[in-house]
């Protein structure tokens, strides 16, 4: 009998903000994205965050504007790339 492919879905949009939230649960269903602040893009965004129309790589100062409550949390790669190890 053949076994059946396993099939990965990857969000990398959403990957950073996942670690955000999972590492701070207070954050889990709200309307989050990691960028730059001054002069910076939106690396990731919150499925919350995107029903306001913010994306990936859309400039911060867009974001804040179409999202006015959105809140926005530095990059910290150091994290990110543990937690796609444990993944």
């Amino acid at each position: 009998m053949r076994s059946l492919p396993t099939i990965v879905h990857l969000d990398a949009d959403a990957f950073f903000v996942a670690v955000e939230q999972a590492l701070n649960p207070t954050l889990r269903g709200k309307k989050v994205a990691v960028g730059g602040r001054e002069r910076g893009i939106i690396s990731s965004a919150s499925y919350e965050a995107r029903a306001c129309g913010v994306y990936t790589p859309m400039p911060t100062v867009r974001a804040l504007k179409v999202c006015p409550d959105l809140i926005l949390v530095d990059h910290s790669s150091g994290r990110y790339c543990g937690m796609a190890l444990r993944g």
